[in-house]
């Protein structure tokens, strides 16, 4: 039997490739001699920057930088010499994980790291860049990424704005001539895993803001200074994105990369899949296992095991979802692929106990799988 193994980063627990390491354990224990594909994967968010290195061969490279307070940080990004492309993970510089859950502030937060990494591409000749916009902890809608090209954000006063989504109310004036030239040569695809607009109930202050620190009054505020920040992009660049699907990812990184580098904005899922070469590893497959922290209505949006489901539906393989939690709506996945979908835990269970045992819990949830499958396929004969 052939098992692709594709999950994603059990957020807060562990990366992919752990969590593909822990399923194919599982595996092993219900059937020695499956032959197993680790298929470590993304959707835009963090761990989506090891997928794509691993898959492409492409250097792994290390910046100084800010990270979403403004503290010093080392980032990682990928080169690929060959074809001149650089591989940028917004939550390498500005992600939500590495900050404890006291530090996290929707207001204050910042992408700047974000545009330092994009220096450092720019620098290294970069001429095509994959950004990927999932795992940030800002909300600032790309603002200190531009600063750090060298955009000016200005208050009434001619004072460059302090960083965060919070401090876009005070913008009177967006000064985008110091922009770095050599961004206006550099093709750009941006990874959302959501698609979500900018603004209003469904945006990213409303809907991502909470995880972010934010109270249900920072978030009114925030959505208003976004807005008032798109009205300005808009009288500057001639062109509305504030309404584009994904322009919320990331706290408005989306329309951002859109705005103001040109972006193409593509499902991150879809992007990794093209760049692994996942619709050849699905041509030998029996089964696929793929799963993240939780599986949901929104999950249909763009994340990984949605995608996964779908591309297995088109080859006719059957796909399981192995999921931290199965959330709301969840159901809505069986007609998106998914075969079947399990939570790991197996009785009530305190957080912090799941996420600490989220290895054992997939060795045995897949052990589990991978035995049911095996009866299903033998032959069974009535004495």
């Amino acid at each position: 039997m052939n098992i692709l193994v594709a999950p994603d980063s059990y957020k807060d627990a562990l990366p992919a490739s752990d969590a593909a390491r822990a399923i194919a354990e599982g595996i092993r224990r219900s059937l020695p001699d499956a032959e197993i594909c680790l298929s470590p994967m993304g959707d835009g968010g963090e761990g989506t920057l090891d997928a794509l290195l691993a898959a492409t061969a492409a250097e792994r490279r290390e910046a100084n930088v800010r990270d979403a307070l403004g503290r010093p940080r080392t980032a990682a990004w990928g080169w690929h010499p060959g074809t001149r492309t650089a591989f940028i993970e917004l939550a390498e510089a500005s992600g939500l994980q590495p900050l404890a859950r006291e530090e996290r502030t929707a207001l204050h937060s910042t992408t700047f790291g974000v545009g330092e990494l994009i220096r450092e591409a720019l620098d290294a000749g970069a001429e095509r860049l994959l950004l990927t916009l999932g795992g940030s902890a800002t909300n600032d809608g790309g603002a200190g990424m531009l600063a750090a090209l060298g955009a000016r954000l200005l208050d009434r006063h001619g004072h460059d704005l302090p960083p965060g989504g919070a401090a876009l109310a005070e913008l009177a004036k967006l000064d985008l001539s110091g922009l770095d030239p050599r961004l206006a040569a550099l093709e750009v695809e941006a990874a959302v895993d959501v698609d979500n607009p900018l603004l209003g109930e469904h945006g990213a202050s409303a809907v991502f803001g909470p995880q972010k620190g934010a109270t249900p009054d920072d978030i009114a505020f925030l959505d208003a200074a976004l807005g008032h920040f798109a009205d300005l992009a808009a009288n500057a660049l001639g062109k509305d994105h504030r309404d584009l699907a994904g322009a919320g990812a990331a706290g408005g990184m989306g329309f951002a990369a859109r705005a103001f580098l040109g972006a193409a904005l593509r499902p991150g899922i879809e992007l990794v899949m093209e760049q692994v070469g996942f619709t050849r590893r699905l041509e030998d497959a029996d089964l696929v296992i793929t799963g993240e922290g939780q599986l949901d209505g929104q999950s249909l949006a763009g994340k990984t095991p949605v995608g996964i489901a779908r591309a297995a539906k088109q080859h006719g393989v059957p796909c399981v979802v192995l999921a931290g939690r199965l959330g709301r709506h969840w159901q809505a996945a069986y007609a998106e692929g998914v075969t079947a979908a399990f939570a790991l835990a197996d009785g009530p269970m305190p957080l912090s106990e799941a996420l600490s045992q989220c290895s054992v819990l997939l060795t045995e949830r897949a052990e589990s799988v991978i035995r049911l499958f095996a009866a299903a396929s033998q032959p069974h004969h009535k004495a």
